[in-house]
């Protein structure tokens, strides 16, 4: 995806709000071996952009003063209660130096699995990206997680997901939350056992009435 930006040579709180009123977004483009750099951009397509899940975690190219740079988005900062864009940041990209990035989870097959299939199960996704780390040339859009042998009663953990050539999930020792949780209704669990019991042979005598 592509960004446009320019060179901002006014700095301080008051050039700031004089560029927002010109609907452009202050920002800063930062790392490599080069100097931070101060920049604009136009409000409207960053806005736009901003809405595209691949924006946020794929490597950019911005065109800086007419010259191409790869980059990353690192913050965005939003008007309190209004849809404006503040202040955002974004890091250079080296192709030989790793980086460390949130990515999207994408679930699939979940609508086939044993769980919901069999059993009616509820499956709730209890986080939706993942923290990787690769070098920008490996670096995924999303990471897709297969849920069709998924079975009542398994919980799916971050060190559980295949992950693409290259890129490695970022946790801090032994940490491994859970992903994704299967829990069947009350109503499912009671109609299991119903369903399941044999059926009587014949009906049943009634007791001679008392004369």
């Amino acid at each position: 995806m592509k960004v446009v930006a320019n060179t901002r040579q006014e700095q301080g709180s008051g050039a700031s709000r004089r560029l927002r009123r010109a609907a452009k977004v202050p920002g800063i483009l930062y790392g490599g071996n080069a100097t931070p750099t101060m920049i604009e951009l136009d409000h409207n397509p960053l806005y736009h952009a901003l809405r595209v899940e691949a924006f946020h975690a794929s490597i950019l190219d911005m065109e800086l003063d007419g010259k191409p740079e790869r980059v990353l988005l690192r913050a965005v900062q939003w008007h309190p209660y209004k849809p404006l864009v503040q202040h955002i940041d974004f890091q250079r990209v080296a192709a030989d130096q790793k980086i460390v990035l949130k990515v999207p989870l994408h679930f699939t097959n979940q609508e086939n699995s044993p769980a919901v299939k069999l059993s009616a199960a509820i499956i709730s996704h209890v986080i939706t990206e993942i923290t990787v780390s690769c070098l920008p040339a490996d670096l995924p859009e999303f990471v897709t997680v297969d849920l069709s042998n998924l079975q009542v009663g398994q919980t799916v953990h971050v060190r559980d997901i295949a992950l693409p050539s290259g890129v490695s999930v970022v946790l801090g020792g032994r940490e491994n939350p859970a992903v994704i949780t299967v829990t069947v209704p009350a109503a499912a669990e009671e109609a299991a056992p119903a369903a399941a019991a044999p059926a009587k042979k014949g009906a049943e005598k009634k007791a001679p009435a008392k004369k």
